[in-house]
């Protein structure tokens, strides 16, 4: 009965709710954007160009493992425990990783499925895989190193000890910190423990050389601190790795210490830092002068290194992490660029340490300021080899908060993630600080594809699953608000096939012409017309609209123009942008940050300050047509209702608007309908303004009649009282205003602490209170084709769902533990039922309030692409070879680590297959020919010939076939073994004729 007596208070005759059942408010998570935890490793595979991610076990999520590849394509791995992804790595076919438990984890990149999970007897300190190899070398913190076979999914017989008990028998803890295999010559592994470095022979079995650095007293050593320069001492080591060409190898170590070394003999070349050289000798330190000097600054720790090289694996440098002095202002990764490495053979040895001390250039790869980089990702350009830094064109810095930043290599310019990287990664790239949805028509986001300039993709594989494609809907246009001032605009989809997966990405900074201070607080885009307009926290307001760049490759300075309250900015467009979003015009009301922004779908903005003044712009101008403080509105106007239960006392709190929203209607007692402006505050009052024409001036705003609620307004929606229907302000009921169409409308909006329908702009109506809670967020949801409920998300962590307009409660999920419960009233509910909510600091899940209660299923997308091939791994040059270094080949490697016995592994075994099919597909080709000839040749009498008479033929056939293809192999068979002779022959020749070469010219001959 009460929702009856609800119904006619509000003046609505029918039920827009008729027909829905409780058992159909059920919620379904349908997708996922952005990144749970904290990223805590990360990995990039060229040959599949794909970019691997890897997070921490924080209060918000678990560990996960994320796989990007080009647009929207992903796939996501969860640990077998709850726990942290420490280290990450690609391998072939396969994903590998340790957490934080110690447990070794393989996943399959072709069925997207975990395959084995392997825990060793101790802490896993270091893992080394190689793309030509089943196996993986996993590092232990006692010292050892065992094998996992990857392909047979269990431990193999290879296990090495702890080779520096020799050198150091007394030492009881001295973990395996870093492995690496030799880049040209597979069977050399560099072993890097705390105490220093070793080089094992796969051939002969035992270390071949030890390197330990050791700094005598009076030498500053790479921390320079002047208390421990009195005494010698050994640093630590944090990394050891190769020269790409395995011509040298270099230790990393805690004082900050670089340490080049010649692996033949064990010799230390230089020892240096970013700054300085010679930090071993005493008194030999050499550096860039430091205005500083006389005083001690402590040092970053070296992070990660990396030796670099171009297309040739000659022309190398080295890329560093960490090791710049905390004084330095200006952070980022410091790049040693060495150039072409001096023939080892022939170059004295002062000229290898030249080579090393006086680099060819050293320069910074600037990140953003305060940005201490941890960890970073090279992104090679095709070769997975050379521990995969190779020709990079591309770096992906890790940053101590857990945000990344993609940069350049070498120059070091910053690169925009926006149709580079997958959207989820634009969640920390930089962190997001506010969302906003914008329910754009499906054609209108169609045609909204950015021509600018970009370089190369970065991620190229991968192939999303097919989905269904809604195409009667619109589509959910998400807009991302970043840290640096960046808006990106995406469709989030309502978990179907989306047609433009592209970005839009829009610089505020430069729109407001600084770097700093650019916090955004609210966003606001019409669905209709995809204007944007973007409110500031130091109360600036830009207004961007769709069209070609006039500017376009032109950096001009800025003029400022000032009409109508506006300034024009459209000189500050991005000079590489040719068409997208443009900077329209600026407002400056100085009068505090912008808490509520709506840009209509007939060329109006309304814009809240927090100073409590309104302002409304009427884009055909553009031109500021009204602008008044909310108290002013309250006072003058004579028009005045109240829900209060009391009003006895005046309240002297601040008020600001909080909530906007345009429609058009018939006012109570007006028989024509009108443009309405709706304003809601943080004191629950609410303000109708109408906006009409006049003629020569264009629009004029009137303040038509203030009602006081009793709470923060979240939400204001307008509907036909008739139908049901939206009575938002749209260009199709604009545009019949002029034949005098008329609208019945109500007002249905949400406080913190109730729902009231009612007539504006001040009539009485219907109300339901929260008794128990309050509301967060809300709005009007259409359920099937023509139907309408009000949804809203609770502080219990509720959503629920209430009928129109008897407001009856039809269902209740909880949804707190899949949304962040702290920052539901951040939560967006769209018209179609979708929720978009944050999970975590950076990740947000899209939810449908029409499901089946079902959580996210697996993602269907192809990642791993079997044509792309692996290129062969590098091989030792021919003077190495004539030298006498024996090659080892991955073979050999499959025989030394997995034993005599190992049974032939799945790439052998597939490639087997992949063999005998290609010659049953020869057998075939053959027998169909020689069935044609026969054929021919029996054709005049073929129609007397009986059944057994033809399989008796086809049979002697085949036999005739099979024969020759037998002969043909015997005789394949001779010519390759008479030719592998003869080259056995030619090849020990030459190396008869290159030793007497060499004695002969030792004796003048």
């Amino acid at each position: 009965m009460a929702q009856f007596f609800r119904g006619k208070q509000a003046g609505i005759q029918r039920d827009f709710s008729a027909g829905l059942d409780p058992g159909q408010f059920a919620v379904d998570t349908v997708a996922r954007y952005g990144i749970n935890s904290q990223i805590s490793a990360i990995a990039y595979e060229p040959v599949q160009s794909l970019l691997a991610v890897g997070t921490s076990d924080t209060q918000y999520g678990s560990g996960q493992i994320y796989i990007f590849g080009q647009g929207r394509v992903s796939v996501t791995f969860s640990l077998p425990r709850k726990a942290s992804v420490k280290i990450l790595q690609f391998c072939a076919d396969k994903v590998v990783c340790v957490d934080s438990k110690d447990d070794f984890s393989i996943y399959s990149l072709i069925t997207t499925r975990i395959i084995a999970t392997y825990a060793p007897p101790s802490h896993i300190t270091a893992l080394l895989t190689d793309p030509a190899l089943d196996y993986a070398l996993l590092g232990l913190q006692n010292g050892e190193i065992i094998s996992y076979d990857m392909d047979r999914q269990g431990v193999a017989p290879f296990k090495l000890p702890n080779l520096w008990i020799s050198q150091n028998p007394r030492a009881r803890i001295l973990p395996v910190v870093s492995l690496a295999f030799h880049p040209r010559n597979i069977g050399s592994l560099l072993i890097g423990y705390i105490e220093g470095a070793v080089v094992f022979s796969f051939q002969q079995n035992k270390p071949t050389n030890f390197f330990q650095y050791n700094i005598p007293a009076g030498a500053p050593g790479g921390d320079s601190d002047p208390v421990s320069s009195s005494r010698a001492r050994s640093p630590r080591l944090i990394q050891a790795i190769w020269h790409p060409t395995g011509t040298f190898i270099l230790t990393a170590h805690e004082d900050s210490s670089l340490v080049i070394w010649d692996p033949k003999d064990g010799r230390k070349i230089l020892a240096r830092t970013i700054e300085a050289t010679n930090v071993d000798i005493p008194g030999g330190s050499h550096g860039s002068p430091d205005p500083r000097a006389g005083t001690f600054a402590m040092k970053e720790p070296l992070f990660r290194i990396a030796w670099c090289a171009k297309e040739n694996p000659d022309d190398t440098g080295i890329l560093i992490a960490g090791g710049s002095p905390t004084t330095v202002l200006a952070k980022g990764l410091n790049f040693i660029e060495l150039g072409l490495t001096p023939n080892y053979a022939t170059s004295p040895w002062q000229l290898l340490s030249d080579h090393f001390e006086k680099p060819k250039r050293q320069h910074l790869l600037p990140t953003p300021p305060g940005a201490e980089v941890v960890d970073f990702c090279l992104i090679p350009r095709k070769s997975p080899h050379f521990a995969g830094s190779q020709d990079p064109i591309a770096v992906i810095a890790l940053l101590a908060s857990g945000a990344i930043t993609t940069l350049s290599f070498p120059s070091g310019h910053p690169i925009s993630p926006t149709n580079q990287l997958h959207v989820s990664l634009s969640f920390v790239h930089p962190f997001i600080n506010r969302i906003a949805m914008a329910y754009v028509e499906r054609t209108q986001w169609l045609g909204m594809t950015e021509n600018r300039p970009r370089g190369p993709p970065i991620l190229k594989g991968g192939i999303q699953a097919k989905n269904t494609l809604k195409n009667f809907t619109n589509r959910n246009i998400i807009q991302t608000a970043h840290a640096d001032g960046t808006i990106r605009a995406w469709d989030a989809g309502h978990g179907d096939e989306i047609e433009n997966g592209a970005s839009v990405q829009i610089d505020i900074a430069r729109a407001v012409g600084r770097a700093s201070e650019v916090d955004i607080t609210q966003m606001a885009m019409s669905g209709a017309t995809g204007e944007l307009s973007v409110g500031l926290r130091t109360g600036e307001v830009v207004i961007f609209r769709w069209g070609r760049n006039e500017y376009f490759g032109k950096e001009l300075p800025h003029t400022e123009v000032l009409s109508h309250g506006l300034e024009a900015i459209k000189d500050r467009a991005e000079p590489g942008l040719k068409e997208g979003l443009l900077p329209l015009s600026l407002l400056d009301q100085q009068n505090g940050p912008v808490t509520a922004l709506k840009t209509s779908d007939v060329g109006f903005v309304a814009v809240g300050f927090e100073g409590g003044s309104i302002a409304v712009i009427d884009l055909r101008g553009p031109a500021v047509i009204f602008n008044a403080g909310i108290g002013d509105l309250a006072a003058k106007n004579n028009k005045r209702g109240t829900f209060r239960k009391s009003n006895s006392q005046q309240t002297t709190a601040s008020e600001w608007p909080t909530c906007m929203s345009f429609g058009i209607m018939n006012l109570e007692g007006e028989e024509y309908s009108s443009i309405l402006l709706f304003v809601g505050t943080n004191l629950g009052r609410l303000t109708t303004l109408k906006l009409l024409p006049e003629a020569g001036r264009g629009y004029i705003v009137q303040p038509a009649g203030v009602v006081s609620l009793d709470d923060k307004v979240v939400s204001i929606s307008a509907l036909d009282a008739d139908t049901g229907f939206p009575a938002d302000a749209s260009q199709s009921v604009y545009a019949a205003l002029r034949n005098g169409i008329t609208v019945n409308g109500v007002l249905l909006v949400v406080t913190n602490s109730s729902v009231r329908i009612f007539k504006p702009a001040a009539a009485k109506g219907a109300h339901k209170a929260w008794d128990d809670y309050s509301c967060l967020t809300a709005n009007v949801v259409l359920f099937g084709a023509q139907g309408y409920v009000l949804v809203g998300l609770f502080s219990d962590g509720r959503v629920r769902a209430f009928s129109i307009p008897g407001l009856k409660e039809v269902g209740a999920v909880r949804i707190n533990d899949t949304l962040d419960q702290r920052r539901l009233s951040d939560a967006i509910i769209t018209d179609a039922g979708d929720i978009f909510g944050w999970t975590g600091p950076s990740e947000i899940a899209a939810l449908n309030v029409w499901g089946a209660g079902d959580d996210l299923s697996r993602s269907l997308d192809k990642i791993f692409n079997v044509e792309a091939l692996i290129p062969p791994r590098p091989t030792i040059s021919n003077m190495q070879w004539l030298s006498g270094t024996t090659y080892i080949t991955p073979t050999d490697m499959d025989k030394l680590i997995g034993g005599p016995d190992r049974p032939p592994s799945q790439r052998m075994i597939e490639q087997t297959r992949a063999d005998e099919q290609a010659q049953r597909m020869a057998d075939r080709q053959v027998q169909a020919a020689g069935t044609s000839s026969s054929a021919a040749t029996a054709a005049p009498g073929s129609s007397n010939e009986s059944y057994w008479a033809y399989m008796q033929r086809q049979i002697q056939e085949r036999t005739e076939n099979l024969g020759i293809t037998g002969e043909s192999m015997g005789r394949l068979e001779d010519n390759s073994s008479g030719f592998a002779e003869d080259m056995s022959k030619f090849v020990s020749k030459q190396k008869k004729k290159a030793v007497m070469g060499v004695i002969g010219s030792k004796f003048g001959f």
